[in-house]
């Protein structure tokens, strides 16, 4: 199968070139979709370089920032893969990873695979940070029937048919919890595989806040009540 990888990009000229060096060294049919969500900094620049030397890669451009969730679903409009894979743009996250997880989708095991950061390994998570993902994961236990133990992880992979059958509405990083809430409402069930994770700080671009953590637990809530017809 066909793996497309959406790297949404903010800024990111520190780490963006080693992310793409990397997976474009794994062994996998894939296309690599950037969506430069309005950089000030070199990575524009970088990414002409990377067409260059890729042609599996495409760059999407917007000129302000408008968020991860729309520039992931702006990236869905351009896919082509058979499985989408999420991937951040920093290196907090192993592309090398991406290789077991796209697995389980290829052998039909599965619809809808996690990279669990919790049944792997975690470095340097701050302890408030470790807090909201462990409130997260509960909370959509609680709420979706199923045991999750990473709500929050940026890695995640979907057969194409299954985010299809979404009408996406995030802006920003709830893209997390509406699909994790979308996913089980639509009565697929969640495979979670570990993975290796690396945290970074504030001071080294990271970029979400504690009110997204806000949002998220809202997100999940409110997919909760939703009427199936308009998921």
């Amino acid at each position: 199968m066909k793996v497309s990888v959406i790297i949404p990009a903010l800024n990111e000229e520190k780490t963006l070139p080693e992310v793409l060096e990397r997976l474009s060294r794994l062994p996998l049919d894939m296309e690599i979709i950037v969506v430069d969500d309005g950089s000030t900094d070199a990575t524009p620049a970088l990414l002409e370089e990377w067409r260059q030397r890729l042609p599996e890669l495409l760059v999407l451009r917007r000129e302000t920032p408008q968020g991860k969730g729309l520039a992931i679903r702006w990236a869905l409009e351009h896919a082509t893969g058979d499985i989408i894979a999420i991937q951040d743009a920093d290196c907090e996250y192993r592309p090398e990873d991406l290789v077991r997880l796209v697995e389980p989708i290829e052998q039909g095991r599965a619809k809808v695979v996690y990279g669990s950061r919790f049944l792997g390994s975690i470095e340097r998570m701050m302890p408030l940070n470790w807090l909201v993902n462990r409130l997260l994961s509960w909370l959509a236990t609680l709420l979706y029937g199923q045991r999750i133990t990473d709500e929050a992880t940026a890695y995640k992979l979907f057969h194409k048919s299954v985010l299809e059958q979404m009408h996406l509405q995030c802006k920003r990083f709830e893209f997390c919890p509406e699909v994790t809430a979308k996913t089980r409402r639509l009565g697929y069930k969640i495979l979670e595989l570990p993975i290796s994770y690396k945290a970074r700080t504030t001071a080294e671009g990271k970029k979400i806040r504690w009110w997204d953590g806000v949002i998220a637990l809202w997100t999940l809530c409110r997919y909760f009540v939703t009427p199936r017809k308009r998921l």
